[in-house]
């Protein structure tokens, strides 16, 4: 079998004295999308700290390409290819469309380079370059977080509530984006309240609920009996 590009091994985190995540396993594939899903206060922020470096486990390990980086500084973790967008947006919103793309020049690459990628990919983002991007509508300031986030030529990409205010045919149309980054090699991994906005497009798809996996397997399996089982408790 493939080795999987991120583990999560039996994952613990706490907050002080109160632990979130209880023994959390996790395998995401080179090229996967998977959907962390869960109503709230499952843990799923907490999951994504961990996996960002921004919270170091209790206990357990974490895994990138089979080397234990548990414990590794968010600034490490983004050097071995993790890229986080943030729930809210991951632009600087004072800055114009073009301004930011070239904030992402740091990665090496040109900003003509980087340009061309990412009006190719969002061409409504083309006709925004001179516009201040916290006066964009949602939809585009995330497609701007995608353009952002693509340009570090991640390994592993952490969405954080992608769909979070949107209406439902830009999130419809973001999530295709989604499949065509995991389609060119990049993981991709989904943090959703609302299941039905991610499924379509998922590989995996991984159930948690007080702190614990409550369901892990395809996509397609995951029925509407399991969803409410999750969400409501019952």
């Amino acid at each position: 079998m493939t080795q999987p590009i991120l583990e999560l091994r039996n994952v613990r985190a706490s907050y002080g004295s109160i632990e979130v995540l209880h023994g959390v396993n996790l395998s995401v594939g080179r090229g996967e999308v998977v959907a962390l899903l869960g109503p709230n206060g499952a843990g799923k922020s907490t999951m994504i700290k961990v996996v960002s470096g921004l919270l170091r486990p209790t206990s357990g390990q974490l895994m990138i390409g089979g080397r234990d980086v548990t414990g590794a500084a968010a600034n490490a973790l983004a050097r071995a290819g993790l890229c986080t967008i943030p729930e809210g947006r991951g632009i600087f919103p004072n800055l114009t469309v073009r301004e930011n793309l070239l904030m992402a020049t740091y990665s090496g690459h040109k900003l003509s380079d980087i340009e061309e990628s990412t009006y190719s990919r969002f061409p409504r983002l083309s006709e925004r370059r001179t516009q201040l991007a916290g006066t964009m509508s949602g939809g585009e300031q995330q497609m701007l977080s995608l353009a952002r986030a693509l340009a570090t030529d991640p390994v592993i990409l952490l969405l954080d509530e992608l769909s979070m205010g949107l209406a439902p045919l830009i999130v419809a149309e973001l999530y295709q984006q989604v499949a065509a980054i995991a389609a060119e090699g990049v993981s991709v991994v989904v943090v959703e309240q609302f299941a039905r906005t991610v499924l379509g497009v998922a590989d995996q798809a991984v159930l948690l609920a007080h702190g614990k996996v409550q369901v892990a397997g395809k996509a397609s399996e995951i029925g509407e009996d399991v969803l409410a089982g999750a969400y409501l408790g019952s």
